[in-house]
């Protein structure tokens, strides 16, 4: 079979043979050396604009640097600067119904935070409207909110996408609104004690000019037996409107309830970084076009509250993302002649925080997003061995989903769906914010088909992780780990990129992708420019 590689065509076999010292540089021992860096005690979980940060920022910079990566900033350096906001939130939470005031404890009950950049947020006596799952898709004859009025009003919302095929959320929601989702902890795809972990702490947020004020005033997640309560003391049935929530003919429901909320806030600025290292490509016609590759490298940081351990050292998550991009970037270092065009590995911060660091470089880019062909992101890896599958976490929408799949059948093995979409994956890691500037992303998951082992060895592995490691101290480097199977993903990844970076055409979106348009839109401006 002939394979396009550069400007010729050559065999499988002798690409291949091109690709082996890079495929081979990618080893098990090389990613558990950066992960047991970043995920030591001494990095004290990698929090933004701590001690942590300073570490994994300067760890990850020297490992570009010894690689032979060019800085990835035009202005000579290997970081992006990303003003950031850490906020203290103490919130309180209230509903009025009828003549009975119902006070959530914080945070066994709920947590809440707002990105506005103010001392004290205050909602008061606001009417309670349960939305459903508060998506708005007119590409599926979907909108929850059936032009009710909710301006300035409390919306209760369920977690994740409704449970049909192929759910598309692009909610939008005024900025006068307060919002509060209900943690299910089947939809949302890990326990409420994750919740409490990742909120009960400093958060971040963008601290733009305008100080978030365009921002929802509060956002926050109520554990599933208060809502439930709730409803009840509003005359409502959770199962029944949950029922109610998944067919396209759904409307709001106005609760007999008043919320009030007020959240405190401790407030202070500073600089937080993304990373990022180039190889420039070799092709002086495309090597000003670009293929990035991104993990994040904060977690999230230490916890003084807690007996013990304090630290979060989020080696899986997501030490090992990191040591994956630094060991691609190795990997192709190693090619002679370097991919046509150039590549661009980014190490970015605040993801924890809701993808701050992916959506600064998204907003204020380094390299045109137009002349940048994909985004291919590793949040968490495989550490339990080989598989004969990969998932696709990236809802086939787009031609990277047939490379991937492409590059999984010529290393013998396979490409599966997302197997549970309608916990919404796809839009919760860095990649989204690339998708959403119109950047095809590619998203993928650890396999489940293990080799030699049992037929549920690899769900009840996964199963164990969400439950009592994801988001707690207890993510830590394990001697049992066998990292055989995350470089065997890495392994596609690489191939995917290098495709990708030497193609003859961009990466497209499906025809149906809420992303086309605005990929066609900022092609159509870069076309009209030049």
């Amino acid at each position: 079979m002939l394979l396009s590689a550069g400007t010729s065509l050559v065999t499988a076999d002798e690409l291949a043979l091109h690709l082996e010292p890079a495929l081979e540089a990618i080893t098990p021992d090389g990613m558990l050396a950066h992960i047991k860096v970043l995920a030591s005690d001494e990095f004290e979980g990698r929090a933004p604009g701590t001690k942590g940060e300073e570490l994994s920022v300067k760890y990850i910079t020297d490992q570009f640097k010894q690689i032979g990566l060019k800085p990835g900033n035009p202005d000579g350096t290997y970081t992006q600067e990303v003003p950031l906001a850490g906020i203290r939130s103490e919130p309180a939470m209230s509903f009025i119904t009828g003549d009975k005031t119902i006070d959530l404890k914080y945070p066994d009950d709920f947590v809440a935070s707002s990105a506005r950049l103010q001392s004290e947020i205050k909602i008061d006596n606001s009417n309670v409207v349960f939305v459903g799952y508060g998506v708005v898709a007119p590409e599926y004859g979907w909108d929850d909110y059936k032009n009710v009025d909710v301006h300035g009003k409390t919306l209760l919302m369920l977690i994740g996408d409704p449970p049909i095929p192929d759910p598309k959320d692009s909610s939008k929601l005024d900025e006068k609104m307060s919002d509060l989702i209900i943690h299910q902890t089947e939809s949302a795809g890990y326990p409420y004690s994750v919740v409490r972990t990742s909120w009960g702490k400093e958060n971040y947020e963008i601290d733009s000019p305008n100080k978030n004020m365009d921002a929802v005033g509060a956002r926050s997640w109520i554990a599933l037996d208060a809502a439930k309560k709730l409803l009840a003391d509003c005359g409502q049935d959770y199962d029944a409107l949950k029922k109610s929530a998944i067919t396209k003919e759904f409307r709001p429901v106005t609760l007999k309830a008043k919320a009030n909320i007020d959240i405190k806030q401790q407030l202070r600025s500073f600089k937080s970084h993304n990373v990022i290292g180039k190889l420039e490509g070799s092709d002086p016609k495309l090597r000003d076009e670009y293929v990035i590759y991104t993990a994040h490298w904060d977690h999230l940081g230490r916890h003084s509250e807690l007996r013990g351990d304090q630290i979060s050292n989020g080696a899986i998550d997501n030490a090992s993302g990191v040591a994956s991009v630094i060991e691609l970037a190795a990997a192709f270092t190693k090619l002679n002649p370097p991919p046509k065009r150039s590549l661009l590995f980014m190490a970015t911060t605040a993801e924890e925080a809701g993808l701050l660091g992916a959506k600064f470089y998204a907003l204020h880019p380094l390299y045109p997003l137009e002349k940048t062909l994909a985004d291919i992101n590793i949040d968490t890896v495989n550490p339990w061995g080989k598989t004969r599958d990969i998932e696709d976490l990236s809802n086939n929408n787009s031609t990277l989903d047939d490379l991937l799949a492409a590059a999984a059948k010529g290393n013998g093995r396979e490409m599966k769906p997302n197997s549970q979409p309608e916990k919404g994956g796809f839009y919760r890691a860095d990649h989204f914010e690339f998708s959403k500037r119109g950047v095809p992303s590619l998203y993928t998951g650890g396999g489940t088909n293990f080799i030699g082992k049992p037929p549920q060895f690899g769900q009840q592995k996964k199963d164990d992780y969400t439950a009592h490691h994801y988001h707690q101290v207890s993510d830590e480097v394990d001697p049992n780990w066998d990292l055989s199977g995350a470089v065997q993903d890495i392994q596609l990844l690489f191939e995917v990129g290098y495709q990708v970076a030497n193609g003859d055409k961009f990466p497209e979106w499906r025809p149906e992708s809420e992303f086309k348009a605005k990929r066609e839109s900022i092609l159509r401006k870069d076309r009209t420019e030049n």
